[in-house]
């Protein structure tokens, strides 16, 4: 869980550093500077932003190498669980390193992105750690025959729209880095914009949620008639759906103040959790006798 927990903390203190004007605070790497590691006076508050950013990536490490010490302790850890778990305590430094090229290329809005979804990856990730290392629910009991428990293929059109929907977050949180790649927040007053038309980007972000909305509440309502163990995951996805999309809208028509473009970011990261479980729950719920609530 503190695996899961450091890494949407890292999406919203990166948040930070974009829209803080922060992310050339420290204008090379590895380095702060050309002669130093650590920032200095002169780079003034937004370098002590950035730095501290990075010092964080130092602190996800730790985290992660000590959850990988733990599931390969852990004797009821399956051989997945293991290979999962290294890859994340090995994604992490690599998107350290992401990070840096960022900043060698003057933040440019595509690496940028590129950052961003790596980070998004490893939420995706370490959610699934956290489902399958989660004590296992004791088996239900079979079901009568005469009782209207859902077929094989009702169980697998649930998994199919749980990945729809999964599939289409995250075509709308890549469509959210296109729209930031073309606003206001660079990351730094002269770093370059992806030269889209930040209206038309928008939209086309609103277009993906409209999508998305639709089938999340297509999910809630399968769950209700078919499938009640994915009811409770469903009903909180569309739930934060519902919080991310206002404070989206909210801070498009308030010119995108730096609290809500934070907290947006921060609900993109819950939303994919949102998603990531929703499938995991349809994949438990689509093994016979298991409850996966």
């Amino acid at each position: 869980m503190a695996l899961l927990v450091s890494n949407v903390g890292i999406v919203a203190t990166g948040g930070a550093v974009r829209v803080t004007g922060s992310g050339l605070g420290c204008p090379t790497w590895p380095r702060c500077t050309d002669d130093s590691f650590v920032p200095h006076g002169e780079l003034g508050i937004h370098g002590a932003i950035e730095f501290g950013n990075r010092m964080l990536t130092w602190v996800l490490i730790i985290i992660a190498i000590a959850a990988w010490i733990a599931v390969l302790r852990y004797a009821g850890s399956a051989r997945r669980d293991k290979w999962l778990v290294t890859l994340i305590a090995l994604g992490i430094p690599f998107q350290g390193v992401i990070g840096g090229i960022t900043v060698l290329t003057d933040l440019n809005p595509w690496v940028v992105a590129l950052h961003f979804i790596l980070s998004m990856i490893l939420v995706s990730a370490a959610t699934v750690l956290v489902f399958r290392m989660r004590p296992y629910p004791t088996p239900a009991e079979p079901a009568p025959a005469d009782t209207d428990t859902p077929g094989m293929a009702t169980r697998r059109l649930g998994v199919y729209l749980a990945w729809l929907l999964y599939a289409v977050t995250w075509v709308t949180i890549y469509l959210g880095t296109v729209v930031t790649g073309s606003g206001p927040h660079a990351g730094d007053a002269d770093a370059p914009r992806n030269g889209l038309d930040p209206d038309n980007a928008t939209q086309l972000h609103a277009d993906a949620v409209f999508v998305l909305v639709g089938l999340g509440l297509a999910a809630l309502i399968y769950a209700r008639v078919f499938a009640r163990p994915q009811q409770r995951s469903a009903l909180v996805f569309v739930g934060l759906l519902v919080l991310q999309g206002v404070i989206g809208f909210v801070q498009f028509f308030t010119d995108l103040p730096v609290a809500l473009v934070i907290a947006h970011m921060f609900g993109s990261a819950l939303l994919l959790i949102g998603a990531t479980w929703q499938v995991l729950v349809a994949r438990a719920t689509d093994q016979p006798h298991v409850d996966a609530a």
